[in-house]
């Protein structure tokens, strides 16, 4: 196996004291690989809270410190805890459809959100095969709140969910991959050895957009989604329509 999917990097910062010290305090280390897997992934799930950080590209170890992120940041931990623990890991870099964020970003600043926004999962090795691994996203507080508002719903693309089996999403580590915004991809931009490698590439929000983003409109969005952690699911404009995905599935190329 090549070293490059166990390599630390600026953004995949596993020898910091931070991580380290969690790892230790948890016994991480002294379990069989599976279930290794299975107790970061969990952690990252549901311990770090479905959130918006300032940026994309921070390091594994301000995330930690956060204690909440989304798709890109919550991956970005989670790289850095496999690596530590010595599973090899990669990074699969997509967009996502902004419907996706629907009911999460503030309608007053919705037409300001790019029509794609940048996704990725966490793809990891084991047993020689590759496991997509991007159910960690929504910690279970937010999607049990959107499960107990749409009880009769199967498809949902809003909220930070991009799902067709809402009431039982493959969310749970069982050595499978595991899904939760993957109906709302649009763009598959393939895998990458790291995150640092995909952003050297690709960024958005910059200028004045990415200003207004990272000082008023996250926060504005981070309390919508602490909101909605306590049930208080905020109506979408427009009805049913917008709760689905604005565009057919793509093909996403498989994992080799």
């Amino acid at each position: 196996m090549s070293q490059k999917y166990l390599a630390e990097t600026p953004i995949l910062d596993f020898r910091s004291d931070a991580i380290q010290a969690l790892i230790a305090e948890r016994g991480w280390s002294s379990l069989d690989p599976t279930a290794r897997i299975g107790t970061a992934y969990d952690f990252v799930r549901n311990e770090i809270l479905f959130g918006y950080n300032s940026d994309d590209a921070l390091p594994a170890s301000r995330v930690l410190a956060d204690g909440y992120g989304q798709c890109n940041t919550k991956g970005t931990l989670l790289m850095a805890l496999l690596r530590a623990l010595n599973i090899p890991c990669r990074f699969h870099g997509f967009t996502i459809d902004k419907g996706l964020q629907r009911g999460v970003v503030p309608e007053l600043v919705f037409p300001l959100a790019p029509r794609s926004i940048i996704h990725s999962w966490v793809e990891v090795l084991i047993d020689g095969k590759w496991i997509n691994l991007e159910g960690f996203i929504l910690d279970q507080g937010v999607l049990g709140a959107l499960q107990e508002t749409f009880p009769d719903r199967t498809s949902l693309c809003a909220y930070g969910a991009g799902t067709d089996c809402l009431q039982a999403p493959p969310v749970e580590w069982s050595g499978q991959s595991t899904y939760i915004q993957k109906t709302g991809i649009n763009h598959d931009f393939d895998v990458f050895d790291s995150p640092d490698d995909f952003y050297k590439d690709h960024h958005q929000l910059s200028g004045f957009r990415g200003l207004l983003y990272r000082l008023v409109i996250r926060h504005w969005m981070n309390r919508r989604v602490a909101r909605i952690r306590q049930g208080y699911v905020p109506i979408i404009p427009g009805g049913a329509e917008n709760l689905l995905p604005k565009q057919a599935p793509i093909i996403l190329k498989e994992a080799v």
